[in-house]
């Protein structure tokens, strides 16, 4: 049981009617989970007001409410906080139930359009071989030292952050990297967290099904650098346009990372291949397993935090060394008859560009790209041409199938694909709706030495249709087709 006089410690309260020296049990914000002496939240959602299920949340049980408006009858016995911004008083309020364990470690955030999952992850792998116990909130995971548990959301609710924070904390855990996202920024679920630091990746279209424009979006990723504390530092991609707009108003230490710019941090790319890459990082050569000219710059962010947490430079360049892909980001498999089948994560344009540009820089020439893409249903749709554009132009063929068509009608969104392909790439696309059949037409059109790139989904292992998940892994149904090549 938790006083509410210190769970509302920092929250900007404008009355209140009731007693806060009463204790509560839990915090929560769905009227569905209250039980009795709990506080409920009342946010007001996109979808949902959860003004509306005051009642029920008091009738459940609920002894404290916290709301942005008061209502006409109040009901004795109950305590009732007005606020302005219920998902901002929330975030407080999380940190302060569970004892403010951002506090207690070093939490660094991770924030752009691509590579947020890829770097936090790899810094939770990089610290832990370093020897330290270290935690990550991420897409594919979220782990707890060597305790692993479900992601169902980029960046999770303010709870349930400081819910797993608290459990680091309990493990011993020193280092926690943590994927921010704009969707999270802007709904305050970060608020309330102390960060040591926080690193920018880059800026590309995105999201604009969410934030209006891209300058919307582009100034809610600056917002969390703007609160960053002068204790923390402030790592960006200085080769992004955008780089240099993250850092403008931020009172943290200011650095940098690029391949291409002088930088604080700075690597040349010297060989590649499908095997992996050497580079040099400040002057030193590395090996990494890593590959693409996207993922150094990961590893320079990667790096770079490292060096600015005071960690060993050769110790940590020997660490990186050792680094493996992480799920679903250029994953690969290579058949007996030598095709290779890459699985990426790749949902942008600027992600999958990346991506064919790096597998058509390594491979000779003489093989053929075979690129299997969709775009999710309910998400910005002006991306989709876009992606089609980009998966004709850069591949020999290029297969349109479903991604998550969620709500929307999968023929549509393909439709809307296609609408980016150039007259003369028209003969280089398919349309193959069931995205099971799109892989074994990829596989059945590959000669010996082609690839197949299969991007969108990299780590979901299910495919959603009409709100309903279904089992589905590409890794898994590419696997299954090359096995069924050996019979």
């Amino acid at each position: 049981m938790k006083l509410v006089k210190n769970i509302l410690k920092g929250v900007s309260v404008n009355s209140i009617i009731g007693d806060q020296s009463i204790a509560i049990n839990t915090v929560v914000f769905d009227s569905r989970k209250v039980v009795d002496n709990d506080m409920f939240v009342a946010i007001k959602g996109a979808l949902v007001d959860g003004h509306a299920y005051i009642d029920k949340a008091i009738k459940l049980g609920a002894k404290a409410v916290v709301l942005e408006e008061m209502p006409v009858d109040v009901i004795e016995g109950v305590l009732y906080i007005l606020v302005d911004d219920s998902q901002s008083a929330l975030a407080t309020i999380a940190a302060n139930y569970y004892d403010n364990p951002s506090n207690k470690l070093t939490l660094v955030g991770v924030t752009g359009t691509n590579g947020k999952t890829t770097i936090a992850s790899l810094l939770y792998q990089l610290f832990s071989n370093l020897g330290y116990s270290s935690g990550l909130l991420s897409t594919v995971r979220i782990m707890v030292g060597d305790n692993q548990f479900e992601a169902t959301h980029t960046t999770p609710d303010s709870l349930t952050i400081n819910k797993y924070l608290s459990k680091m904390i309990e493990s011993g855990v020193s280092y926690c990297f943590m994927e921010v996202s704009s969707h999270g920024i802007h709904q305050k679920r970060t608020e309330g967290l102390h960060f040591k630091g926080g690193i920018f990746t880059n800026l590309s279209h995105d999201h604009l099904d969410y934030h209006e424009t891209f300058a919307e979006y582009r100034d809610v990723k600056k917002s969390f650098f703007d609160q960053l504390p002068k204790s923390a530092f402030a790592l960006t991609n200085i080769d992004d346009k955008n780089g240099v707009i993250m850092l403008q108003n931020t009172k943290a230490n200011k650095h940098n990372y690029a391949l291409k710019t002088l930088a604080d941090f700075k690597a040349k790319i010297l060989e590649k291949s499908f095997s992996g890459t050497l580079l040099t990082i400040n002057g030193i050569e590395v090996w990494t397993k890593l590959i693409g000219e996207f993922n150094m710059y990961n590893l320079l962010a990667i790096y770079g935090t490292a060096m600015l947490l005071e960690q060993d430079q050769m110790e940590v360049l020997t660490a990186i060394s050792q680094l493996t892909s992480v799920s679903g980001r250029f994953q690969y498999i290579v058949s007996e008859n030598n095709v290779t089948a890459i699985v990426d994560y790749a949902h942008t344009p600027d992600a999958l560009k990346n991506v064919l540009e790096t597998i058509n820089d390594i491979r000779s020439g003489n093989e053929n790209l075979i690129t299997i893409v969709g775009c999710g249903g309910d998400r910005d749709v002006t991306k989709r041409p876009k992606m089609g554009h980009i998966a004709s132009q850069l591949s020999n063929q290029a297969i349109f199938t479903s991604d998550n068509p969620r709500t929307e009608d999968p023929e549509t969104i393909l439709e809307q694909m296609e609408k980016g392909v150039t007259p003369e790439n028209y003969r280089k696309t398919l349309a193959v709706l069931n995205r099971k059949q799109a892989i074994k037409t990829a596989v059945k059109l590959a000669s010996d030495g082609d690839i197949i790139l299969i991007a969108g989904k990299g780590h979901e292992n299910y495919q959603e249709i009409n709100g309903v998940k279904h089992h589905f892994d590409d890794l898994e149904e590419v696997t299954n087709c090359f096995n069924q090549l050996k019979n």
